[in-house]
């Protein structure tokens, strides 16, 4: 008998959250000293790429490099209050009545996101959410190596993660749906059967109207609810 299992995955940044999930952290962790400003100087170039549509799909990789010598204890700490402090507040509503009426109806839902794990948690912790694909630091006696378990999930990389976690979860890709709002992520809408565009970035914005996707727009965030 044929798997019918079904999945919702989300990307998080200004899907399920209204800004960068990593923006949120690395202003609270440079306030903590946790990280230097040298560290992340390189990220405007890395953000100008993106928004001239020329992404470096290995930046993420590039950034880890600069960022080993932090102790983990230190990530997950910061973490937390970030979420409290940034994450948490700024939640879309949308998002939140979704992914809460999902997972009421017993449906499986998991983030699929180029951001870290650390950050990701307590946004899982929230939702009662497990199995997220999110970016891993390596560490070695607590500390970052500067090296990432495995590779990024950006771009193209997150449509190879989520089609191994489709195929271990033995769920056919038709039977999965993909809320993003970033055209780096068309590997991964094109490749679910229910691709869902939430405030789309222009070219994704283009590419679901043309093929008939649905749209959704969400405006309204926890802290003002």
């Amino acid at each position: 008998m044929a798997n019918t299992a079904r999945v919702h995955i989300f990307d998080v940044d200004h899907t399920v959250v209204r800004k960068t999930s990593t923006e949120y952290f690395a202003q609270m962790a440079l306030k903590e000293k946790v990280i230097r400003i040298s560290q992340l100087s390189h990220l405007l170039i890395d953000w100008v790429k993106y928004k001239l549509a020329l992404p470096d799909n290995d930046f993420i990789e590039k950034t880890a490099k600069k960022l080993a010598g932090i102790q983990k204890s230190d990530l997950d700490r910061v973490s937390a209050v970030c979420f409290e402090k940034r994450i948490k507040p700024n939640i879309f509503l949308g998002a939140k009545n979704i992914i809460e009426d999902l997972i009421k109806k017993g449906e499986k839902v998991i983030f699929a996101t180029s951001s870290f794990d650390f950050i990701i948690k307590p946004l899982e912790q929230y939702f009662g959410i497990e199995g997220s694909l999110a970016c891993q630091f390596e560490y070695s006696q607590g500390k970052t190596t500067g090296n990432l378990v495995g590779y990024s999930f950006f771009g193209p990389k997150k449509k190879t993660a989520a089609q191994a976690w489709l195929e271990k979860n033995a769920i056919d890709p038709q039977n999965a749906s993909f809320y993003s709002d970033s055209y780096t992520d068309l590997p991964l809408l094109e490749y679910c059967g229910t691709p869902v565009a939430v405030n789309p970035d222009g070219i994704l914005k283009r590419k679901a109207k043309k093929l008939g996707w649905k749209i959704l727009y969400f405006k309204d965030v926890l802290k003002y609810s």
